[in-house]
């Protein structure tokens, strides 16, 4: 087999490479869950250079692997994806090495001595994982995606505890509100890099997103103490992009609160299924919470990682 040809992605190839990763979701999950919008995001990404950060390979015409890099620490963590069908590694590989030699040069170009680059892969993916290990890949961290059905007779609006509102984010200022409570929220969780608003919106692809699926929960003693971000443009599922509690506000039900508002709202709109994704280390809690509330295994990701320079 000829070498495979490579080159960067642009914004057009958007539906290619959504055809790649749907082919890939098939043999690791069995159904496709990546939608074309969502590539795109990735592709539009403020801190990434398509034509130095982003790589497709092709063999006889077809498109095989795709990397996409992106550095949002300005410091040494850099981020990539990598996908590759499986009987085409080689064509991987040649991504994975220009990955590699990339993170290591923005990293340097911020001013760090090395490059510590972290990559999300199925537990069972596509790419040859002894490959990553010979280059001295190692998984640190494990993910879940969770699902639950939900419907509309059954999953009702919750009653909030006492002394809790809930308002959807409809303002400039409830936007600003829903960001600040996720640096905080977040601030102690694995491999959270603080990032200005600007780029928070961007990562969240704010352009697309339902404001009217993102609520604030308030307690009368703390103000507002806990935010819930869904999406409702995934063709899969009904999304939950991110739930928060304030520290000093946990134990007091408002997680449990969101959840369960967010099923409703997602069943009172005709969905049948909502997922999220959770890390199974999570120290506050989240894993038993979403247990609790009927929330199961759909599969794993994980999270791995390479130090470069």
């Amino acid at each position: 087999m000829p070498p495979a040809a490579v080159r960067p992605a642009t914004l057009a190839d958007a539906p290619a490479i959504t055809e790649l990763l749907n082919e890939i979701d098939r043999i690791e999950i069995g159904a496709p869950e990546t939608d074309q919008h969502t590539v795109e995001a990735d592709l539009k990404h403020p801190r990434t250079d398509l034509a130095h950060d982003s790589w497709l390979a092709f063999e006889d015409g077809r498109l095989v692997a795709y990397g996409l890099l992106w550095d949002e620490s300005g410091g040494e963590r850099v981020d990539v994806d990598h996908y590759v069908l499986p009987d085409h590694q080689a064509a991987g590989l040649l991504i994975l090495a220009a990955m590699e030699a990339r993170a290591l040069a923005r990293a340097q170009a911020n001013g760090a001595a090395r490059a510590v680059v972290h990559l999300h892969l199925n537990a069972r993916p596509t790419t040859d994982t002894a490959l990553l290990v010979e280059r001295g890949w190692s998984v640190v961290r494990r993910h879940h995606v969770l699902r639950r059905p939900v419907d509309a007779a059954v999953d009702l609006p919750p009653t909030a505890p006492a002394g809790v509102r809930l308002r959807a984010c409809g303002t400039g200022a409830d936007r600003l509100r829903v960001y600040e409570l996720y640096q905080r929220t977040f601030a102690d969780h694995f491999d959270f890099q603080p990032r200005p608003y600007a780029l928070w919106l961007s990562d969240i692809d704010a352009d697309r997103l339902d404001w009217s699926l993102v609520w604030i929960a308030e307690s009368d003693d703390l103000g507002d103490a806990g935010f819930l971000l869904a999406r409702d443009d995934r063709e899969a599922m009904g999304w939950i992009r991110s739930i928060g509690v304030l520290r000093e506000a946990r134990g007091r039900g408002l997680g449990e609160f969101l959840l369960r508002h967010a099923f409703a709202r997602f069943a009172a709109r005709g969905r049948e299924t909502v997922g999220l994704g959770v890390d199974t280390a999570n120290a506050t809690g989240a894993p038993r919470l979403y247990g609790r509330n009927g929330m199961t295994v759909h599969y794993a990701v994980d999270t791995w990682e390479a130090v470069l320079g």
